[in-house]
């Protein structure tokens, strides 16, 4: 006795109206879920184009009867300095991080040596300290180092404490982990076939690395820029701790929010200018971002 199926067959049809209907459905959770989000991003900007007198908190979500740029300007004369010292800042420690980290992951995924094995876990390590375990040793470390003798008896006149020499030193030095662990993940990837036949037409180690890994190297410093000047940019304790004599933005922003009469449209003007540069980065390189964030996560 054979047993007969009483469900009837879905037509392609039908089949091909569920999987819209459902794609639909996806798609309206997701702009919900991404409105949400949003809404942060929309009460910043909103309050930064209002006067001065339109800002209350029973008015919050209204939007500005009149369009005002004197918030952004009041916050940009703030925020000069800071701003100028973040740029001075970034650019060298983002760079230095990421060719630094490039060589380690060179080295650690294509240059086998005794110890690789240890050394590349205690490099990681290093990910997983919080700064404020270290932030005392470290300062009392920069502040030791002489970087200008000093003249006249004095013992120096320039440490590295107190300015941005040491706070580049301190974001390059802690952004080394995670950026030998990206390239080293990236370069893994690439066929030891092709170093080999680089060898044998007579290039040497820094030979391999430019002619050869440093060419098709650009998914991977696109990821680690992007990681390493959001994560420095945005950075408060070292910069309000190590740089006190150059203030960052992040500084200057905290000291737009220590006045007895708050301003709200100022600061919210004064978010917004800070957090230009990371969006132009994520915008300008995001769609490298994934690319390289994924190379070396799937073996072949």
């Amino acid at each position: 006795m054979t047993a007969v199926s009483t469900s009837a067959p879905v037509s392609p049809s039908h089949a091909a109206r569920n999987r819209r209907l459902v794609t639909l459905l996806i798609y309206i959770v997701l702009i919900l879920f991404a409105l949400f989000y949003l809404l942060p991003v929309f009460l910043v900007l909103i309050t930064s184009f209002k006067s001065t007198e339109n800002v209350s908190l029973s008015r919050m979500w209204e939007l500005p009867s009149t369009v005002s740029l004197q918030s952004f300007e009041v916050a940009f004369n703030e925020l000069r300095s800071g701003l100028l010292n973040s740029v001075a800042l970034v650019i060298p420690g983002t760079l230095f991080s990421s060719f630094l980290g490039s060589i380690n992951g060179y080295v650690l995924s294509k240059w086998r040596f005794p110890g690789a094995n240890i050394i590349f876990p205690l490099m990681l390590f290093g990910m997983f300290i919080p700064y404020q375990s270290i932030l005392i040793p470290l300062a009392e470390f920069l502040r030791s180092v002489c970087v200008v003798p000093g003249t006249g008896g004095a013992a120096c006149e320039m440490t590295l404490f107190g300015n941005l020499l040491g706070l580049i030193l301190t974001h390059v030095v802690y952004g080394l982990p995670i950026t030998t662990l990206i390239f080293r993940n990236y370069y893994m990837e690439v066929p030891d076939e092709m170093l080999e036949a680089g060898a044998i037409d007579g290039a040497g180690f820094f030979g391999l690395y430019r002619h050869i890994v440093l060419p098709i190297s650009l998914p991977g410093f696109v990821v680690v820029i992007i990681w390493q000047f959001t994560q420095i940019w945005n950075e408060f304790l070292f910069s309000v701790t190590i740089a006190q004599n150059s203030p960052t933005v992040t500084v200057a922003l905290q000291n737009l929010s220590g006045s007895q009469i708050v301003q709200w449209n100022v600061q919210m003007a004064a978010a917004f200018l800070a957090a230009i540069p990371t969006l132009l980065v994520y915008v300008l390189l995001g769609r490298y971002f994934i690319r390289g964030l994924l190379a070396g996560s799937i073996k072949g």
